[in-house]
């Protein structure tokens, strides 16, 4: 009796959601989809880089896999990239390979180490312009870099396209039991193939890898000016890294309307990243455009979309290299042009919305946009974004602050009741709200609702009750809060004589 009460009262162990066969379908799908969609990048990032194809394609094989075992957000997609591969490339140009896969390693040993000391919180502070901004601007990256295999090329490439996005549009209101990218891919390759077509292929942008990738070290001297020399870039690998990560994980949360852990993504990214270089990578991060093939148009949630797209990239350039290469550009160029209209937010710039935004939030957007495009950086583009909304907020806040005053019934008494957030910004103007000397010889600055942040503040009181004093009269502040009572009392008097 008691083993069957044990059993009744036994935990159950969850199933993986992914065990379900039409979960398991929709996941090994979305994998090949994002594996095709991957070969071409990888090769093209390489290229950018100044590396061999294969150093790009085994860092998306690398990158994909680990990331989907220690990774903290679900279905996203990491491999090598082109905001990596810019900040590599001169170090690529003047030192070589060797060197390249040094700065990769320690700059997943810098994520690392950020992910440890919180960097992940930071995401708290990007506002959601910031975000719009973000996703606008990469969404026209993604389209802009689709328009050099628009150029140029044989006429029937474009009712290729043409017909590929006829099918990834149509095919989804009929059924969605197949990605209609991958029925897209398929379909414009056996029409090539079949018919003789003479474009551009996958085959066309550099040359496909016949091996597995092998662990090893690479061969610089151990010494400090080799630090000193990779350290830069590797910081910059690790900080663009992360935020790219964290950007597209947070993007991921809203679309599937779930939490990821950042902290664990940051730590993922800097493992993925050590794993990489160790097999000869280029590195890597989040990519946009193949998260989104993989949870919009392929409907992927789980950890082994992205763990298979590692996988059958592997399979597909090694075992299947001369089928991959046959696949016509036109195929991958109409997906990414249906991700970067998916991923546009198109709402943000409808007329309606913008005569309801109010105008800073609307700056903040195009401002990262802008920065995003001029720079193709979007880990800068989000820096200044965050800075001008910033910027804005302090402006606004700054007005908010305001001061009245009210004569005690028995004229001995002014009281000041200040309104409003004080900090650098706002309390610039505090010390003009007085009147020195036409008040009695008593004043009281009643601090009820505003609230002190910062040491400026503190010194713009200590002004007042200097120039008060100067004057022989006397000041008394009350009621503020206990935060507020804190920073005051700590720095009041010490601040260079209140100025």
């Amino acid at each position: 009796m008691s083993s069957v009460l044990s059993a009744v009262n036994r935990p159950r162990l969850s199933r993986p959601s992914w065990l379900s066969p039409k979960v398991f379908r929709t996941e090994v799908l979305a994998g090949l989809v994002v594996a095709l969609a991957l070969i071409p990048e990888a090769i093209s990032f390489s290229i950018l880089a100044g590396v061999d194809p294969r150093v790009g394609l085994f860092a998306s094989f690398t990158m994909a896999v680990v990331i989907s075992v220690c990774g903290g957000r679900p279905a996203m997609i990491s491999a090598a990239t082109g905001a990596i591969a810019l900040i590599v490339a001169p170090l690529v140009k003047e030192h070589g390979l060797d060197y390249l896969i040094a700065a990769v390693i320690l700059g997943g040993v810098i994520q690392v180490l950020l992910a440890v000391l919180g960097v992940a919180k930071l995401m708290r502070f990007i506002p959601r312009s910031v975000m719009v901004g973000f996703v606008n601007a990469l969404a026209i990256l993604i389209f802009a870099a689709q328009v050099p295999y628009l150029l140029g090329v044989p006429w029937l490439v474009y009712p290729l396209v043409a017909l590929a996005l006829a099918i990834m549009v149509g095919l989804p209101r009929l059924t969605k039991a197949v990605p209609a990218p991958l029925v897209a891919i398929i379909v414009l390759t056996v029409i090539t193939v079949v018919a003789a077509v003479a474009v551009p292929t996958v085959g066309d942008q550099g040359e496909l890898p016949d091996s597995l990738p092998t662990l090893g070290l690479p061969q610089i001297p151990w010494t400090v000016d080799t630090l000193t020399l990779i350290g830069p870039y590797a910081l910059g690998v690790a900080l663009v890294g992360l935020m790219e990560s964290l950007m597209t994980a947070k993007l991921v949360d809203d679309i599937t309307d779930t939490h990821s852990n950042k902290t664990r993504e940051s730590w993922g990214q800097g493992v993925a990243n050590i794993v990489t270089g160790f097999f000869g990578g280029m590195g890597g991060c989040a990519m946009i455009g193949q998260t989104m093939i993989n949870v919009k148009a392929s409907g992927a949630r789980t950890r082994l979309s992205t763990f298979l797209s590692g996988v059958f990239l592997l399979i597909l350039v090694v075992s299947l290299g001369d089928v991959v290469a046959t696949i016509p550009m036109a195929a991958l160029v109409a997906v990414m042009i249906i991700v970067a209209v998916a991923t546009f937010d198109w709402h943000s710039v409808a007329p309606a919305t913008l005569k309801r935004m109010p105008l800073g939030e609307t700056l903040v957007m195009l401002t990262t946009v802008g920065a995003v495009l001029a720079t193709h950086n979007l880990a800068i583009g989000v820096i200044i974004g965050v800075l001008t909304a910033m910027v804005i907020f302090a402006r606004r806040v700054a007005h908010l602050v305001e001061v009245t005053s009210v004569l005690d019934p028995d004229g001995g008494t002014r009281i000041y009741s200040v309104h409003g957030e004080l900090f650098f910004a706002s309390s610039n103007d505090l010390v003009y709200q007085f009147d020195y000397t036409g008040d009695p010889q008593h004043v009281v600055i009643d601090m009820t609702h505003a609230h002190v942040w910062d040491a400026s503040s503190v010194a713009a009181l200590d002004a007042v009750t200097t120039k008060y004093a100067a004057r022989s009269k006397t000041v008394e502040i009350i009621e503020l809060n206990q935060p507020s009572a804190a920073i005051h009392s700590t720095l009041a008097g010490t601040l260079s004589g209140g100025h």
